[in-house]
């Protein structure tokens, strides 16, 4: 009789997660967005949670918990319990802060369970167009001949923007210099009042200038061209082989959560992007749906955090 009542036991314990998955979700789920409202992951994050809520039965709310460069939000889904009920869409900031901060109160790769990638959003190198340098590879050979002269501006020490052009610097082996400003949208004004050279701005926040002919665009920074701007090469075969950087958006529960859970949110978040609807709101944003497996993503967050990592150490950007 005893060892029955063990076995029975035994088995109900077995039953009990898979019990739960089956249920899931209990109650309305809370999207936590590591930004302000309006930004790029806002709006990422209201897209899916319209696209989600149906498919899943219940309310998906979105509670924006911006701070400490998005460490806060983040920390905020790490901490959480791992019921699925509480999830985070981050930018590529996850992997960023991991070489930019000495020490994060939570473990980037260890105290998250990646679900998929959401959308990603490719940059624009782009200068004034005073700047006597028509194509990328002009523009190369103007700061190979003025070392240290150069300037460009960025979205903020440690952003994005500073990072990928830290990174492009680096492998051409030139230095310009940087002038940070509190944000792409101000580091665009900037630009347009000459006051820096140059810029790795958002594809959204640079394009209508382009268009305009109030900025020269030198080259995407995706693996391939932009429809928006089919005659402007990638950087990639403008002569840096391998460049690549977008502005990536994933989806992560806390570690711990159900296997079941991952995968049910998984199928639901790769059949959203792929709904018509979804994809229209999103590319009208200028942000390309890129469902992935959990699988995929967990590798790229790995790839990218180790990436900056080198890059910050290389560029010797200063730990906060």
């Amino acid at each position: 009789m005893l060892r029955s009542a063990l076995t029975l036991l035994l088995l109900a314990l077995l039953a009990a997660p898979a019990a739960a998955a089956e249920r899931y979700p209990a109650r309305p789920i809370r999207l936590v967005v590591p930004a302000a409202p309006g930004g790029g992951t806002d709006i990422i994050a209201r897209i899916l949670a319209d696209a989600l809520a149906p498919a899943l039965g219940q309310t998906v709310v979105v509670d924006n918990r911006a701070g400490a460069g998005t460490t806060l939000g983040a920390d905020i889904v790490s901490k959480a319990a791992p019921d699925g009920h509480v999830l985070l869409i981050s930018p590529n900031a996850l992997a960023f802060n991991v070489a930019l901060y000495r020490k994060l109160p939570y473990d980037t790769l260890r105290d998250f369970a990646p679900i998929a990638l959401v959308a990603d959003q490719p940059n624009i190198l782009v200068v004034h167009p005073s700047l006597p340098a028509k194509t990328f590879q002009d523009f190369i050979a103007l700061a190979r001949s003025q070392p240290g002269k150069l300037v460009y501006g960025s979205g903020g020490t440690g952003v994005g923007s500073h990072l990928a052009m830290e990174l492009l610097l680096l492998s051409r082996k030139i230095e310009l210099v940087h002038v940070p400003y509190k944000g792409v949208g101000p580091a665009v004004t900037a630009l347009l009042g000459n006051e820096v050279s140059a810029l790795l701005s958002t594809f959204a926040s640079a394009l209508p200038h382009v268009k305009s002919g109030r900025l020269r665009a030198l080259g995407v920074t995706s693996a391939q061209r932009a429809p928006a701007l089919p005659d402007t090469p990638t950087i990639a075969e403008s002569g840096v082989p391998g460049y690549e950087y977008g502005t990536w958006y994933g989806l992560l529960a806390p570690a711990g959560t159900p296997r079941a859970t991952i995968e049910r949110l998984n199928r639901v978040t790769v059949e959203a992007l792929a709904s018509p609807k979804t994809a229209e709101r999103l590319l009208g944003q200028g942000l390309t749906p890129t469902p992935s497996t959990s699988a995929e993503f967990s590798a790229r967050l790995k790839s990218e955090t180790g990436k900056w990592i080198r890059v910050v150490r290389e560029a010797k950007i200063p730990q906060q």
